[in-house]
C-alpha cells in the first residue's frame, strides 16, 4: 500500500438516489485525508460507500482501498463503528 500523508486534502465522490430512477453524484472536499476516510467508513451507508471514489494527490481509491487505509496501523484518528460496517 502507498504511504500517505494523512494531512493532505482529499475529495470524495459518491453516488446515491435522489428519487426513484434518478442517480445523483455528490462531491465533498475534506481538509485532510484522515477526515475523508473517517467520514467514508463511519458516516456513509454501505451502498453509498460501494460507489465512492476518494481522490488525494491525483490518486483514486475505491471502497476496498478506503477500508484498507482506515484499517492501517498508521491511520491517525480514533476508530468508531460506522454505517458501512452494518451491512458488511
Amino acid at each position: 500500500m502507498t504511504s500517505f500523508n494523512f494531512l493532505d486534502p482529499a475529495e470524495l465522490y459518491t453516488t446515491g438516489k435522489r428519487r426513484v430512477g434518478q442517480n445523483a453524484m455528490t462531491y465533498r472536499r475534506f481538509d485532510s485525508l484522515a477526515e475523508a476516510v473517517r467520514y467514508s467508513i463511519e458516516e456513509l451507508s454501505a451502498v453509498r460507500l460501494n460507489g465512492a471514489i476518494l481522490e488525494v494527490n491525483g490518486e483514486r481509491f475505491r471502497r476496498e482501498e478506503i477500508r484498507q487505509i482506515y484499517d492501517s496501523s498508521t491511520y491517525p484518528l480514533k476508530r468508531q463503528p460506522g454505517k458501512a460496517d452494518d451491512a458488511t
